[in-house]
């Protein structure tokens, strides 16, 4: 017995034109009631878009805008997905994107400038209607002003003068962590901080020197100390730290990754957090309220930052020429247990 193989045209998604067809009607007026817009008897309308569910027709939006030249989708390019900080602002661009029927498409550069760029020309690519971008230098963000697209830099600037802004008050927030420190007694604070290019580490470490100068401490070197951007490589740098002769009694972490690896690093060193040292951190995060002591730390709400930059970029859509706004926000501190007044104090 032999078979015979029977040739079959392969799924294709459905067309407007199959839409019309199938309800009977022109192109045109296939169009105008499924768009909403021009005028077609309600009858009709009702046909067109009860066959169009049928057929699973879906309309091809950025087709619609490029005839239209008006883009109901922007791009929102962030610095690693994997922080929940960077997670939670691209979900607070997308629900209030949605909630102004704007589609958000998102990118993740992993802290890569090649990335981000590459991530910045498909945006351009795509006609989207203005670009959200946590920058990792004023490359991408001019690049994109250079096509016309408008941008709105958060969590971080470097062309103020020449786009909007949506960032938290780093300086404030540093000041006000470090006193707390202060106030309790500890007199050897150590910083461990990741960059001091960008405004987020340059501000935060402002905050934490201006501290320690009002109070009339020494600022010493030695407990200022560069960590890498992942939790292994702060964990090395922490164990170093406090395995010095003359440790700090308390360790400022500039941001929630920097904070885990110190807070392994004294776990590795049988170290008691508040008894034997005292940690705090900017940038909150889910385990810091898991662990016990919890963490004193900066929170900043990402999702509110990221809900004020997408305001920022629909007003700057609306008003291209209005001047160019930086929005700061203020950052609570959430008390926790992981500190307390140095040994003999």
């Amino acid at each position: 017995m032999t078979g015979r193989v029977v040739d079959q045209e392969p799924l294709r998604r459905p067309t407007l034109k199959d839409v019309a067809q199938a309800a009977g009607v022109s192109h045109s007026t296939a169009a105008r009631a499924l768009s909403g817009e021009g005028y077609v008897a309600a009858a009709v309308r009702a046909r067109v878009t009860g066959i169009a569910d049928e057929l699973g027709y879906v309309p091809h939006v950025l087709a619609r805008s490029l005839r239209k030249q008006v883009s109901r989708s922007v791009g929102v390019l962030v610095s690693d997905l994997r922080n929940a900080f960077y997670a939670d602002l691209a979900a607070g661009t997308g629900r209030q994107g949605r909630a102004h029927g704007y589609t958000m498409m998102l990118g993740d550069d992993n802290g890569s400038a090649a990335d981000e760029m590459e991530a910045a020309r498909a945006f351009v690519a795509m006609r989207v209607a203005g670009v959200i971008v946590t920058p990792l230098s004023a490359e991408v963000p001019s690049y994109l002003l250079q096509q016309r697209i408008p941008v709105v830099e958060v969590d971080r600037q470097f062309a103020p003068d020449r786009c909007d802004g949506v960032i938290v008050d780093n300086m404030a927030a540093s000041q006000r962590l470090s006193e707390h420190l202060i106030a309790l007694g500890h007199r050897r604070i150590a910083l461990l901080i990741d960059e001091t290019h960008w405004t987020t580490g340059r501000e935060r470490f402002r905050g934490y020197r201006e501290s320690l100068a009002r109070s009339g401490l020494p600022a010493d070197p030695e407990l200022l100390v560069s960590a890498g951007s992942d939790v292994g490589a702060a964990r090395k740098a922490a164990v170093d730290l406090l395995a010095r002769r003359d440790p700090p009694t308390a360790v400022f972490a500039a941001n929630n990754v920097l904070a885990e690896g110190v807070w392994r690093a004294a776990h590795d060193l049988g170290l008691r957090v508040p008894a034997d040292l005292s940690v705090v951190s900017f940038d909150d995060a889910p385990w810091m309220s898991m662990v016990t002591p919890g963490v004193t730390a900066v929170a900043q709400d990402a999702v509110a930052l990221g809900e004020a930059a997408m305001d920022r970029l629909l007003a700057r859509i609306a008003e291209p020429a209005a001047p160019v706004e930086t929005v700061v926000i203020d950052a609570d501190i959430q008390a926790r247990g992981s500190t307390s007044a140095p040994r003999g104090a």
